[in-house]
């Protein structure tokens, strides 16, 4: 405490301790009045010091008595008796009659004082020469010369044409209501100023674009008219100075805004409008080009106030003097520059965070008063010289000093010290500690309660010791406050008295707490203080004492449970509230964290959640925890005791030893169960979000019916016309009684046409469809068409990316054909199937004693709305079909025969004049026409000319129409019409006449189908009912007409030859194969990727998403990618490179992943595999590599699905093109902030070219860049942040060029560059994605709904963050990635779904976060920037936002894709850099601020669900090591048993820590759980088990815990780079060792020791059940890098390893990748740099091997008696020996480079042998040697790590032992395991059984097969491989064969079929003699298909065009099973062939 009030009060302290020490130095030497000399003259002298030293501060002071306290310290702990003697001095007691010479220790003391100042002045010289010196830090004032040096660097004119959305001169109605005032007002403060032009001109737009976004306030639909603001831009001035508002209340400073009227301004708009327009301006070209002090939000606002009361000061004196106009430039030159110099030079500094001063250290400076006494610029001294600086204005304004704020800045110190310790962490988390410990000692108190069977009385007497932990904890936690400020921070007078307050005077009721304690558990009465009472007076004494210093404590409870009292006392303006805080509160002295609360709703369900678990983690606790423990203490104790001569210090030892574990897995378990809570939290908030509802295509069938209700309601804007008006749907029709007539009203869309439609469209035009109406759009079916739209646009994307196929994609979209009855169809994949279901409820067995009528025989059906529509579809496209098929010779037979059928289906008689039950014979007999007719029509070539010359004879239209027309039949009964649909007309009549045959297969076929299906009509007809029979006559008459379609082949070719020509035909006819013909499964997606994303969209339809405004009304934002140098598009070079390891190729990886992608992908083009590097489609095979890998066009691609979205919805909302064009500009834009593009285009970089190609692709894209400059005359520097777009005609324009101050790069690097382009972006929000992100199109649709979720406030604060949902695309790689992507999306969903509801603390964890970009702008940006301490700067954002008023939502019904890394060195990576980012949050002021700040529900919820996980993963680790050397030092020392009772076990932690990783599995499977299903998510889960993840999940517990750790010591901990290589190569085992030594391989041999050592000594049972745990974290941390590495286990990769670890062991140069001996250096140059505090856990370590070395070295292990057995060599002589031998190597090494080789080589292999042969005999004849080796092997592991922290070199050999030794443990498993062959295969097919199983064995085979090849077969071949081979070998001779008999032509490959890759990469390999290369494709199926319906060729197994033309036109003769040809053909039949001839093809396409 006198330490802590010396650095408070460093000046009186000094002189206070100068003078006691004085008092106490004369006291010593002056015997007279001795008793009163110090008691007096001490408090005198004190004070006197003090005040003087107050007053006149000299350094001498601080000297004098840092001597006196010194030479006492050391006197006192050197002579006998010194302590004694000082004591007796200072209390006045008379020291003669003691046992000591008083003299001789006064003069002992004299000498102490002597040596004490001759060391001092000595060590530090300066200390006599400099008495006055400063105690400031300079090292945080780097001399910054500060003066402006402007650079005239001209800028490149920008083209005055250029601009970026829209043009000045033309702006649209919404933007020009507002230009002239902002125009002018941009005129007159840029030339006031100095602003830039470019900067002006940006700015200008932004905020034209910002005011018309923000008049949808005056709308009465978005506000009522009371809360309206008076015009846009009092709305926007009101949210962009809220913070400037706040900032002048906290200065105490009335606010500066223009008070200028609209006149002078030029402006004809009221004066408050004019004024705020000005205000508005200023600030934006202040922000626009503040550089990196836009970082600084409070700087910006002392440059806002300052600047407006300098234009408002020079508008008063306009009328007398000329405006000033100063050159553009002169702001930046001249304000900018100066401060960001300074800023730029600290940032620079490589010394650590507390030395110098970053971007958080300069803002807090303009949080303090004296600011405001500065002048803003920082003019030029010579400035009287200088002719465009008008003096009058370079006066000081009121109240400003002459100094610029340059000055005030660079003396301004530190305001928090990021000092590199853990206590900073615990501090910040000191609520937390605090709960922990004093709910242990709760729990403690109550378990020895229970057992010592404790009265009530005395258990409370005992618990009440928590009111002293608490006091002491305080004092703990008001000393670390002082620790944590000293040196450099500069304290106000009310802090520093706040601080001395608070800490005297706890100290002292700590003091009298202590006694009273005492005193109530000493004698049952007593005397104390003179007061004679019993134990409970002074209990009672100590509780009324304790009551006083817990008043804070109630006083936080209360604003615990309700948060916003703290805001309402840290916001009052009452002067004794805010003395009251000061004082006692220190965190509310800040600006910031204000406003931190929650509204009581919210704020009692997160009290809930945390009051449940606590509850549960206390109960859990007490059992296994704290009562397991209860029993060893009181057996120790007792011991003690009752034994004699124990020792106290021991037991106390082994106590804590005991303790230990407990307390820490106490501490570390609430996250086990916080995991656990979440899980269940998070499945209660998905299901009641509707999250999963929809999982399957079965799903979405089943709730397709509602989307468009869904759709149309949320997703379209209210004033969409009349859209969404009513109720009526498309599939919604009411219940249709078949006996009723069906008015108009009661139509839906599945009853297709009124009747007149249906007559004129079956009977008035043959050959044309007609009575399509648009009275059809109607408000019934409006939703449909809305929804049918998108649904379409979003399958054509998915074609577009190649998910899916053509034939996927028809089915799956909705169909419309012109002058149809319905608008719109539904897709196939709909209503695939349904008839069968529907013919199967029409078969179904009535009861037959009752008559059924049609009602009852199709109820079910028209009950079912999807079945109705499906049949009503069936049956008029089967009536179209069949109608155009007869042709107009059979038109009216066939209209005759529907009429009877719809007058049937309208008299509800079908069931009479029809035998239902046989219905599906008919539907067959369709369907199998369908089919014929479908495949055979889209490849037919029609004849040039018509074949029938002789004219049809027509009859005349059938009289009258059915009165029911068309609609009645579905409605009535909708499957018998299925069946009717089929009614055309034909009959078996044998012609004789003899007409001029056409062979034309299609039309046999055809015929043949048709007349199966007549006859099938007729037998369904019931031949006793007259109009049936007649009905059966007209198909009779029908199937006989001779010049019909049956019989006139010339006039069925051509019917043929017309549906062939006809596009609506095909589409019409393929529609109802999939509607008859086709399984639901059938017609499903195929892609995983399509499905899951079709899913997710349906379901968010039904997800609580706020309803669209109109386009006009809808919130604007920007999307913002920070790029630097990433791949932006992938070449054919980078493409087709062979990767070393595997030689596989990008391209053939990217095959294999995506085959069905690929497949569709060459579908798309219409190409074979051989083509698609040619001209036309190169771009498009980059472009589909590219979307497939992580690159920038993928990311750019998914962004700009958002233009697209939005004018897909403009155009449902009917809006003009123009209008559209205009609010594109103005509600979205996408800036892509690429930082080198400029010095990329200088390269001529090929990334700047994909770059230009982008913007061409997207002319709506923008690029933002850096770009320097040299200055030709100077050499200066000039930096630019410029801003480029496309011009559309394949230009690259810039559009602006804003000079900066210097390169803005001081930081990370990523924030500064999304900071330098967020002057270019123009919407309310910001969206930020990272450049490993993807969009998709139908999210894209959904960003409108989601930034309304801005407009609601769900609680006191404003929503400023909006988080969304992420999908980790990279999951399907491996399992490694597959871990990766599953612990990914269970943060990314489930946990920040917990974080936000109900926990209501979710911050910003990165992308794809949508941020209120003017209250980010206002407040420092989306992101920090400090070097070091932000690393991790996305959360920052988060941290800012809390602490600074704002919320954060979260919705999950919109996702954006996102890509990790999956390789085990990138994970490795990955979770460092997080660590490492979580270990400087710790140290940071956000995470302090922001944890004092919470109420504790909320401070649980932040540090368990945000950096706590870090937390324990430390801790956890630690337990494991500190588990492991307790168990092992016990049974050691054999203090396992207490006394002689038996052990028990601590077989509660091995659960804890087993259940650690267990239990966090839970949120996992709860996360799949709601979106997959429960049984999904089980298999999932045991799947992830089965292939290793939790050794994966372990591994990485450490890789936090070390690089974590590393970072809080340490700092500076250096990253290692990776390549993203394919997760299929192998890693050598040298650079597995690099990689995870240090942080995982040596704990893991370190384990592993201790648990053998504690298996070997051990006298306890259970070893496994003790210790299980132990080893699979040993196991682990050794084996998690070996097993998820391929081919680890495989011999050949093993002994080549094992070479290259050899050989990189011995190497001594060539980098850290080729030698051992620089690695290590440079892994543990970190030593060096550690200070003192952190060397202090290393030094513990090494205690720790004494010990265990100690205890081996004694112990009875291998002990052997040498007086009995007499060994046969002498020992000494054996020893002797080893020494001679060793001295001999030492003496080689030193002269071996003067020796030839062959006598250096002999010489070294006998001292070697020797050496072995001693060593060996040593431990053969002396055992003893065994265990004394191994003792020396901990002891000298001590002496090492000791040497590593001390700088000494000698230990680097030991460590290489070490190294040799560790690799060796490693390696003789792994050649065991690869001895065995079997762990290889087991290791390949669970690594990768979820992704490339079969293609990791094609690399294998490749490799092989290039080796082999390489090495001309010198290695053992692989017999798998030969095999194969040889059997290629036999296929492409047999082809050569057929050749070469065939002789010369030309052979077309079709690549549509399904490669094998295998097969074909070894083709390539086989070499074959000729120079010509095979193209070998076996077909599959037996078949080849054609590439796309216009292009049909047959082909033959060995896909050679066999059939040529023959099978496509009149000649076809195919036969019936599908047009393919037999799978083999002689080549003289082949030959036969005279039209065609083949070539060899010369081109092997590319693999």
């Amino acid at each position: 405490v006198g330490a802590a009030l010396g650095s408070l009060l460093p000046r009186p302290m000094a002189g206070v301790t100068l003078g006691a020490g004085v008092a106490l130095v004369v006291g010593a030497f002056v015997p007279w009045r001795q008793d009163v000399m110090f008691m007096v003259g001490g408090p005198v002298l004190a004070l006197l010091g003090g005040v003087l030293s107050a007053r006149f501060h000299n350094s001498l002071t601080l000297t004098l008595s840092s001597i006196i306290t010194l030479s006492g310290f050391i006197f006192s702990i050197t002579i006998p008796n010194a302590f004694q003697f000082l004591m007796n001095v200072a209390l006045g007691y008379d020291s003669s009659s003691g046992h000591f010479n008083e003299n001789f220790l006064s003069l002992m003391w004299l000498v102490s004082l002597g040596v004490t100042a001759a060391v001092m002045f000595y060590r530090d010289p300066s200390l006599l020469r400099d008495y006055g010196r400063s105690d400031d830090d300079e090292t945080l004032k780097p001399k910054t010369n500060v003066t402006p040096k402007p650079i005239y660097a001209a800028s490149t004119p920008a083209n005055p044409e250029a601009f970026n959305m829209f043009d000045p001169a033309d702006l649209p109605p919404r933007l020009s209501e507002y230009a002239n005032m902002v125009y002018s007002a941009c005129e007159d403060l840029g030339n006031f100023f100095g602003f830039q032009d470019s900067s002006v001109r940006n700015q200008a737009e932004h905020l034209l674009i910002l005011l018309s976004n923000n008049r949808r306030y005056m709308n009465s639909h978005i506000l009522p008219p009371a809360l309206q603001p008076p015009s846009p831009i009092h709305a926007l001035h009101a949210k962009v100075f809220s913070n400037y508002m706040k900032w002048c209340r906290y200065q105490g400073v009335s606010p500066h805004f223009s008070k200028m009227s609209a006149s002078a301004a030029g402006m004809a708009a009221p004066p408050s409008v004019a004024s705020r327009v000005v205000d508005l301006v200023l600030f934006f070209c202040v922000w626009g080009e503040a550089c990196n002090i836009r970082h600084m939000p409070e700087c910006l606002w002392f440059l806002y106030h300052k600047m407006m009361e300098e234009y408002s000061v020079a508008g008063t004196m306009e009328q007398s003097v000329q405006p000033r106009s100063l050159y553009a430039g002169h702001f930046l030159d001249y304000v900018v520059t100066p401060i960001f110099n300074i800023v730029s030079e600290n940032m620079k500094s490589t010394t650590d965070h507390v030395n110098k001063r970053n971007y958080d250290d300069f803002n807090e400076f303009f949080w303090a008063r004296d600011c405001l006494q500065y002048r803003y610029a920082c003019e030029d001294p010579d400035s009287e010289k200088n002719p465009e600086d008008p003096s009058r204005l370079t006066a000081p304004l009121p109240g400003e000093s002459q100094q610029p704020i340059t000055v005030g800045m660079m003396n301004a110190p530190k305001t928090f010290l990021e000092k590199r310790s853990w206590w900073r962490g615990i501090m910040a988390m000191s609520r937390i500690v605090e709960w922990h410990i004093v709910t242990f000692y709760l729990l403690a108190v109550l378990a020895f309660s229970h057992d010592l069977v404790w009265g009530w009385v005395y258990t409370l007497e005992v618990a009440s010791g928590v009111f002293w932990l608490f006091n002491s904890l305080a004092i703990c936690w008001g000393l670390l406050e002082v620790w944590a400020s000293y040196p450099g921070i500069h304290l106000s007078g009310t802090a520093i008295f706040g601080s001395v307050f608070v800490l005297v005077a706890r100290f002292l009721i700590l003091v009298y707490q202590t006694l009273y304690l005492m005193w109530t558990f000493g004698p049952s009465r007593g005397s104390y203080l003179g007061i004679e009472a019993d134990s409970t007076f002074w209990w009672w004494q100590y509780v009324w004492l304790s009551c006083l210093c817990m008043a804070p404590y109630a006083l936080e409870t209360l604003t615990n449970l309700f948060p916003v009292i703290t805001t309402k006392l840290y916001t009052s303006r009452n002067d004794y509230i805010q003395t009251f805080l000061n004082i006692l509160f220190p965190i509310s002295r800040l600006y910031v964290g204000k406003e931190v609360h929650e509204s009581f709703r919210h704020t009692a369900v997160y009290i809930f959640f945390w009051a449940t678990l606590v509850s549960w983690k206390l109960f859990f606790s007490y059992v296994f925890e704290v009562y397991s423990m209860v029993l060893p203490t009181i057996q120790l104790t007792d011991d003690y005791a009752n034994f004699p001569e124990q020792s106290f210090v021991k037991m106390g030892l082994l106590l804590i030893l005991r303790w230990l574990p407990q307390f820490i897995v106490y501490c570390i378990d609430m996250s086990i169960w916080y995991a656990v809570w979440q899980a269940f939290a998070g499945t209660s908030v998905g299901f009641s979000d509707h999250l999963g509802d929809i999982r399957s295509m079965k799903d979405i069938r089943n709730s397709f019916g509602r989307a468009p209700e869904h759709f149309c309601t949320k997703m379209l804007s209210p004033d969409a016309g009349s859209r969404r008006g009513s109720s009526a749907s498309f599939l919604s029709a009411g219940e249709l009684n078949s006996r009723e007539s069906l008015d108009s009203k009661r139509q839906s869309l599945m009853n297709p046409m009124p009747g007149k439609e249906g007559q004129s469209l079956l009977g008035s035009d043959p050959h044309k469809l007609q009575g399509y109406v648009n009275r059809l759009l109607d408000v019934r079916i409006q939703k449909w068409v809305m929804f049918s739209t998108v649904w379409n646009e979003v399958i054509d994307h998915f074609r577009e990316e190649d998910l899916i196929s053509n034939r996927e994609r028809d089915y799956m979209k909705f169909s419309r054909f012109d002058g149809f009855s319905q608008a719109i169809y539904l897709p196939v994949f709909q209503t695939a199937g349904v008839v069968d279901e529907a013919l199967s409820l029409l078969e179904r067995p009535m009861d037959d004693t009752a008559l059924f009528t049609d009602n009852d025989l199709f109820k079910p059906i028209l009950n079912h709305v999807t079945m109705r529509t499906a049949v009503s579809e069936v049956w008029e496209l089967g009536n179209y079909v069949l109608l155009k098929l007869l042709g107009p010779v059979h038109n009216d037979d066939a209209v005759f025969i529907m009429n009877y059928v719809l007058k049937w289906v309208e008299s509800g008689t079908v069931s009479d004049h029809m035998k239902i039950a046989k219905i599906r014979g008919v539907v067959n007999s369709l369907v199998q026409l369908v089919d014929v007719v479908n495949k055979g029509i889209g490849r037919r070539k029609p004849a040039s000319q018509r074949r029938s010359t002789g004219k049809a004879t027509k009859r005349q239209e059938p009289v009258g129409k059915p009165k029911g027309g068309f609609r009645r039949t579905l409605s009535a009964s909708s499957l018998m019409m299925d069946a009717v649909k089929v009614a055309p007309q034909q009959s078996r009549v044998v012609k004789a006449e003899e007409k001029m045959e056409y062979h034309d297969a299609l039309r046999d076929h055809t015929r043949d189908k048709f007349r199966a299906l007549i006859n099938s009509l007729k037998g369904i007809m019931n031949g006793a009912d007259p109009e049936s029979k007649e009905v059966m006559d007209r198909l009779t008459f029908a199937i006989s007409m001779e010049n019909g379609f049956f019989w006139d082949d010339s006039y069925a070719s051509d019917a043929l030859d017309d549906m062939a020509r006809s596009d609506i035909f095909k589409s019409v006819v393929a529609k109802l194969q999939g509607l008859v013909a086709c399984h639901p499964d059938e017609v499903e997606p195929k892609s995983k990727e399509a499905r899951r994303r079709l899913t997710f969209f349906v379901n968010s339809l039904f997800m609580d998403m706020p309803n669209a405004p109109s386009i006009h009304d809808m919130f604007s934002w920007n999307v913002l990618t920070p790029y630097y140098k990433e791949t932006v598009t992938l070449n054919k070079a980078e493409l087709e490179t062979r990767n070393d390891a595997l030689g596989v190729s990008t391209m053939l990886y990217l095959q294999t992943l995506f085959k069905a992608d690929w497949a569709n992908f060459l579908e798309r083009q219409g190409i074979d595999e051989d083509k698609v590097w040619s001209k036309k489609c190169a771009t498009e095979t980059r472009q589909w590599a590219s979307i497939r890998g992580q690159t920038l066009n993928r990311t750019v691609t998914g962004m700009m699905y958002f233009e697209k979205a939005l004018r897909l919805l403009a155009n449902l909302e009917r809006l003009d093109d123009d209008t559209t064009n205009d609010l594109m500009g103005e509600k979205f834009g996408y800036v892509v902030a690429c930082q080198v593009y400029g010095q990329m285009k200088k390269d001529q970089d090929s990334k700047a070219d994909d770059i230009d190609d982008l913007m061409h692709r997207f002319p709506h894209m923008r690029v933002a860049y850096i770009d320097n400059v040299r200055n030709q005359r100077s050499g200066q520097m000039a930096f630019y942040s410029c801003l480029v777009k496309s011009n559309g005609n394949g230009k690259i324009q810039e559009l602006y060029r804003v000079r900066l101050p210097g390169n803005p790069i001081l930081g990370e690097g990523k924030p500064e560059n999304q900071n330098h382009a967020m002057i270019f972006t123009r919407g309310e929000f910001v969206q930020t994605i990272d450049m490993n992100q993807e969009g998709y199109f139908e999210e894209a649709l959904k960003m409108r709904n989601a930034l309304q979720e801005f407009a609601k406030r769900d609680g006191p604060m404003p929503t400023t963050i909006l988080g969304l949902r992420e999908h980790i695309f990279t999951g399907s790689v491996s399992s490694l990635a597959n871990y990766m992507a599953m612990q990914e999306t269970s943060f990314v969903t489930l946990g920040q779904r917990v974080l936000t509801k109900p926990l209501c603390i979710r911050l910003h964890y990165g992308h794809p976060d949508v941020f209120d970009k003017l209250f980010f702008i206002t407040r420092g940006g989306i992101s920090k920037s400090s070097k070091g301490i932000n690393l991790s700067e996305d959360i920052f954002a988060g941290y800012n936002n809390a602490i600074r008023g704002g919320q954060v939502a979260f919705k999950e019904y919109l996702q954006v894709g996102k890509g990790r890394d999956v390789g085990m060195s990138q994970i490795y990576q990955f979770e460092a850099k997080l660590s490492q980012g979580a270990g400087e949050q710790s140290l940071s002021r956000d995470v302090y601020r922001l944890c004092h700040r919470l109420d504790f529900s909320r401070l649980l919820s932040y540090y368990f669900g945000g950096i706590g996980h870090y937390f324990s993963n430390v801790l956890t680790v630690f337990t494991v090591y500190v588990v492991v050397y307790l168990m092992a030092i016990l049974a050691l020392y054999d203090i396992e048993k207490i006394g002689d009772r038996l052990i028990t076990p601590m077989g509660t932690i091995q659960m804890l820590l087993g259940g650690l990783g267990l239990l966090q599995t839970i949120p996992l499977f709860s996360t799949l759980g709601v979106e997959r299903g429960w049984w999904e998510s089980l298999k999932e889960l045991i799947q992830v088990f089965a292939t290793g993840g939790p050794l994966h999940f372990m591994f990485h517990i450490q890789t936090k815990a070390n690089y974590m750790t590393q970072t809080i010591l340490v700092g500076g901990a250096k990253y290692r780079p990776t390549g993203r290589g394919f997760v299929t190569q192998h890693t050598p085992m040298d650079e597995q060792y690099r990689f995870f030594a240090s942080s995982h391989l040596y704990l893991g041999v370190e384990m592993g020791a201790g648990l053998v050592i504690m298996g070997v000594y051990s006298t306890a049972k259970q070893y496994f059940g003790r210790t299980w745990s132990l080893w699979l974290a040993s196991l682990s941390f050794l084996a998690s890098p070996f097993w998820f590495n391929p081919l680890t286990f495989d011999w050949n990769m093993v002994t080549s390893d094992y070479v290259k670890y050899i050989t990189w062991m011995r190497a001594t140069s060539g980098g850290a990748a080729r030698s051992w001996s620089i690695w290590w250096n440079e892994e543990n140059s970190f030593y060096s740099k550690m200070p003192f505090a952190s060397k202090i856990w290393f030094i513990i370590k090494s205690v720790l091997y004494l010990t265990i070395a100690e205890g081996i070295a004694r112990s009875d292990l291998l002990r052997a008696d040498t007086t009995l057995s007499q060994p046969k060599v002498g020992i000494t002589f054996v020893v002797v020996s080893i020494v001679i031998l060793f001295a001999l190597w030492w003496l080689l090494g030193k002269v071996e480079h003067t020796m030839p080789y062959p006598v250096r080589r002999t010489i070294g292999i006998l001292i070697a042998i020797g050496l072995m042969v001693s060593i060996t005999t040593a431990f053969i004849e002396d055992s003893n040697f065994i265990r004394l080796g191994l003792a020396a092997y901990y002891g000298i592991g001590a002496v090492c790590q000791l040497g590593l922290l001390f700088g000494m070199k000698f230990v680097k050999n030991l460590y290489f032992v070490h190294d040799l030794v560790c690799g060796h443990i490693i390696f003789i498993p792994l050649f065991i395991l690869a001895i065995l062959q079997v762990p290889h295969h087991i290791q390949t097919w669970l690594l990768y059984h979820n992704a490339l199983s079969s293609d990791v064995v094609v690399s294998n085979i490749l490799r092989y097969a290039r080796k082999s090849q390489e090495s001309g077969g010198t290695s053992a071949p692989n017999e798998d491989l030969v095999e194969q081979i040889s059997e290629l070998r036999k296929v492409v001779q047999k082809q050569e064969q057929m050749i070469e008999n065939l002789g010369s032509g030309n052979v077309k490959s079709i690549s549509r079929l399904k490669q094998n890759p295998s097969t074909d990469a070894i083709a390539s390999l086989i070499g074959a003699p000729s120079s010509e290369r095979l193209d070998i494709r076996p077909s599959v199926g037996g078949y080849a298909q054609p590439t796309r319906p216009g292009m049909g060729r047959v082909l033959s197994a060995s896909t050679l065009d066999v059939w040529g033309e023959m099978a496509l036109g009149d000649a076809a003769t195919t036969s019936q099973g599908g047009y393919q040809t037999a799978h083999t053909m002689s080549a003289s039949n082949m030959t036969g062939g005279g039209d065609f001839s083949f070539t060899q093809p010369d081109v092997m396409p590319p693999r």
